[in-house]
């Protein structure tokens, strides 16, 4: 390698989550033109040499760029840059969620996001719509009361919020979500005990049913509080989460 491919390939210094790290630098430099579309990317042997990380960390770091379309793989020749390496979409897959710390980045965003799709439904919500809301709330119930995770049916909800914002990119926009926006593995339910459980579930339910109540009742501003407050409360017990587990 060059100087400057070392350079562009400094030791990643203890981030968060090392996968994460080496794609988020990798992905930095095809943005910015520095790995410019075809070039071929330095081998496997030379990204661990001068970042530091094992082969399994560059392995999943290139299969989360393949993943997003930046980078193609050639038989015996090696990754290169895609030739059109600008994604022509917005998406999260599973590859992306592996921290507890980029759950809390993907709830940020969903924050901004419902938090006015949550005003706007308020005020322009059908009967419909209210009726689809209530459809996937008491799946939602139903789930928690059963002890499930409830993620497909606590998206559902939240979509169901989406679409009645009459603002059909909202829609689109989370279906880049899909469940993972609370991924299953991070939800901890089965280290809980049976009490733990029976209060998560009721918080859950008194969260939800407030969000959909302000909606029902045309309030704007308290619809936009109501999902604030949930999302705002999802972050606190994933940081408590991760807070527990650096300390462990």
């Amino acid at each position: 390698m060059t100087d400057r491919d070392n350079a562009a390939f400094n030791t990643i210094r203890q981030p968060p989550n090392l996968r994460s790290g080496l794609a988020d630098t990798l992905m930095a430099q095809i943005e910015s033109g520095d790995l410019k579309p075809g070039q071929r990317l330095p081998t496997e042997q030379a990204i661990m040499r001068t970042t530091g990380v094992s082969r399994t960390i560059v392995r999943e770091a290139l299969a989360t760029l393949r993943a997003k379309g930046l980078i193609t793989t050639r038989q015996g020749l090696g990754a290169f840059v895609s030739n059109d390496p600008n994604p022509r979409s917005f998406s999260i897959i599973p590859n992306d969620l592996q921290s507890i710390d980029e759950i809390l980045r993907v709830l940020e965003l969903r924050m901004g996001v419902e938090y006015e799709a949550a005003g706007l439904a308020a005020l322009r919500r059908t009967p419909e719509d209210l009726d689809r809301m209530q459809d996937r709330l008491d799946a939602l119930d139903k789930a928690l009361e059963e002890g499930g995770y409830g993620a497909q049916e606590d998206y559902a909800f939240h979509r169901s919020i989406l679409v009645a914002t009459q603002n059909s990119y909202y829609g689109r926009l989370f279906d880049t979500f899909g469940d993972l926006m609370v991924p299953r593995q991070w939800a901890r339910l089965d280290k809980m005990t049976a009490a733990e459980r029976k209060r998560h579930a009721a918080r859950m339910r008194r969260e939800h049913h407030a969000i959909f109540a302000a909606i029902r009742d045309g309030e704007e501003a308290a619809a936009r509080r109501a999902i604030r407050t949930h999302l705002s409360k999802s972050a606190a017990r994933f940081e408590e989460l991760r807070d527990a587990n650096t300390s462990s």
